[in-house]
């Protein structure tokens, strides 16, 4: 793995004794839960030179891992929380990311300036799907996906927000099983393309 993920590692302990950015703290922990879990969604959709909305980034998952492993994308990562932006935005120089803006802000709110803007759309422990669809949706061009990262189980949640879904002109394509690498965790990755 990239050695800047060991630098990402060091300065989320660091920051974390002071601004709580997230409860799991061990190294091996952070490894497999955030980076590896980040990274679950290259083995069923690859990225290359896309416009990437991170929304609900928090300590900056998924979107940083995904932006290490391709360089290629243009990442914004969207977070509501000011110290948890300014975490990011330090992240993003200290890692000397090129093409990552850092937004502190809502979705509703950054749908009125980026409507139909990004190729794809992703979130990780944000919400529930329905609430997730009108907040993710509207963001993604025609043609572009939103990518949700749940529990294994969420065939039934998936269900449930089908109509919120067809209200923003998404469709559901594949709901995609990740084992985490040597572990019992599995990831589900709701793949839901804009028509």
């Amino acid at each position: 793995m990239d050695k800047r993920f060991d630098l990402y590692l060091h300065e989320l302990i660091a920051w974390n004794n002071k601004f709580n950015l997230t409860a799991i703290t061990k190294p091996e922990d952070i490894r497999l839960k955030h980076f590896a879990d980040s990274l679950a969604l290259l083995k069923v959709f690859p990225l290359t030179d896309e416009r990437v909305l991170d929304i609900g980034s928090g300590a900056g998952f998924p979107g940083l891992p995904l932006k290490l492993a391709c360089p290629g994308i243009r990442l914004t990562l969207l977070e509501a929380t000011r110290k948890k932006t300014e975490f990011l935005k330090h992240l993003v120089t200290l890692l000397q990311l090129k093409n990552v803006e850092v937004v502190w802000g809502r979705s509703e709110e950054y749908q009125k300036i980026k409507k139909n803007s990004f190729d794809v759309v992703v979130a990780r422990a944000v919400a529930k799907l329905d609430k997730l669809a009108g907040w993710a949706l509207p963001l993604v061009t025609p043609g572009g996906h939103f990518i949700a990262y749940k529990e294994e189980q969420v065939e039934a949640e998936a269900a449930q927000a089908a109509a919120a879904i067809a209200a923003q002109r998404g469709r559901l394509q594949s709901i995609e099983k990740v084992r985490l690498d040597d572990s019992e965790i599995v990831r589900s990755l709701v793949i839901i393309a804009k028509t």
